[in-house]
């Protein structure tokens, strides 16, 4: 959702070189902060003209395919429609002031973001992804696990879409070398399957809809699963943004066996 965000101030950004072709110069200046770009258009709307001078803007339409955060994060679709948007443009320029800084009142957009499986899982076999992915591991697990996970590596994560709105995520721990009393056999791996419908409730927190976890085709009971999925549950509460002066609200999740479809409302603040 931060992405989102950071998406958003890049538009705000581009609006303090006003002309005949903002649209086209906004869009450049969309694809410089990605790696690849697949299909973009973007679309200003403003009417009289000399209201943009002014750093109003009635309306911005963006649509994206194939968008390539880095080497392996693409996001297959993302659309994007704003509010009307009223920015210092004065301030934005010669860099004295960040675009989100200069909004003289709130900043409103809804997103739509599709992901494929194949997409997801390239992203998740990134090296960068895996050391987060420990990360998250241990902060989950808590003082039910967190220091024996911490002796394990993560490898070979992947994720597969299935219908009605659930997923399954494997993955391989194997035991780090230097660690635990005796030479571990790194040769030996626990193989871990979770898989859980999910839901949005009150639009700013995930449910999981009947989880499920094995450790070597050996399932963990489920008052165990509980205590772990509220431990997710908490730290992916939109609600935590809100401190920020960031309301973001998940309209709409599908998920099937070939994509997952977001629809999202994004609100910021002016920063004073």
């Amino acid at each position: 959702m931060l992405f989102l965000v950071i998406f958003l101030s890049t538009l705000l950004g581009v609006l303090e070189s006003v002309g005949v072709f903002v649209d086209r110069f906004a869009e450049n200046a969309i694809r410089q902060r990605f790696e690849k770009v697949e299909q973009l258009q973007v679309r200003i709307d403003n009417a009289p003209n000399y209201q943009l001078v002014g750093g109003k803007v009635q309306r911005v339409r963006v649509a994206g395919r194939g968008l390539w955060l880095t080497k392996e994060a693409r996001i297959a679709v993302l659309e994007l429609d704003t509010d009307p948007l009223n920015v210092d443009l004065q301030g934005i320029r010669g860099g004295k002031v960040p675009p989100l800084a200069a909004l003289r009142q709130p900043a409103k957009a809804a997103f739509r973001l599709v992901l494929t499986e194949k997409d997801v899982n390239n992203l998740l076999q990134s090296p960068k992804i895996s050391q987060q992915l420990q990360q998250l591991s241990s902060r989950f697990l808590g003082s039910a696990g967190g220091q024996q996970i911490e002796s394990y590596e993560i490898i070979n994560p992947r994720i597969e879409f299935l219908a009605e709105n659930r997923l399954r995520f494997q993955v391989e721990l194997r035991q780090k070398e230097g660690t635990g009393t005796e030479q571990p056999n790194t040769d030996q791996k626990l193989a871990v399957i979770a898989e859980s419908g999910l839901r949005i409730v009150n639009g700013h927190q995930l449910e999981l809809i009947s989880p499920k976890v094995s450790i070597n085709e050996n399932t963990i009971p489920e008052f165990l699963i509980g205590a772990l999925a509220q431990n997710f549950i908490d730290e992916l509460d939109l609600k935590k943004l809100q401190d920020s002066g960031i309301t973001a609200r998940i309209l709409n999740l599908e998920l099937n066996q070939e994509q997952l479809e977001i629809a999202a409302f994004v609100q910021v603040e002016p920063k004073e």
